[in-house]
């Protein structure tokens, strides 16, 4: 895994996602892109932290944001999670986990004394500069995507 950081460029990313197109790092480009990390389509906390993301939608879109969510499920896991809660939020497909190594969240964890890989709840504010501005640490979820949006807001001011 390469040294991830504030201020350092973004790693690249080409995945296929939800509705059978492909999202790429360089869609975005002179934009701000929120990419959120998350565990598991259709859990509690994941499907939380969709919801809060899709219902702040339009005030993302006002600052020229766009929210993408990675995580290991398919893109056909993908979709029905996207229909069933009516997210209009881009979830991207990294099934081999090469995006979720890169950029530092594919981690050891733990539950109830067993270790196992999994994805470690974290979301990356990327300015329009392709460059990391802000990284969220192992998130809890209430509040957190009023948290990013005002981080988002404040890119411009910067």
């Amino acid at each position: 895994m390469a040294d991830i950081g504030i201020g350092t460029p973004a790693p690249d990313f080409d995945l296929p996602r939800d509705g059978g197109d492909r999202v790429k790092l360089g869609d975005f480009q002179g934009k701000p892109l929120v990419l959120y990390f998350y565990p598991k389509d259709d859990t509690s906390g994941c499907t939380t932290e969709a919801i809060n993301f899709t219902a702040l939608s339009n005030e993302f879109a006002k600052v020229g944001a766009t929210v993408v969510g990675v995580s290991p499920d398919s893109p056909s896991c993908h979709d029905k999670f996207k229909k069933k809660h009516s997210l209009s939020v881009i979830l991207a497909s990294d099934e081999d986990k090469k995006m979720l190594e890169a950029y530092g969240v594919w981690k050891e964890k733990s539950m109830y004394g067993r270790t196992y890989m999994g994805v470690e709840r974290t979301t990356f504010l990327i300015g329009p500069d392709g460059k990391i501005a802000v990284i969220w640490n192992k998130v809890k979820v209430p509040g957190h995507a009023e948290a990013v949006l005002e981080a988002v807001r404040s890119l411009g001011n910067a």
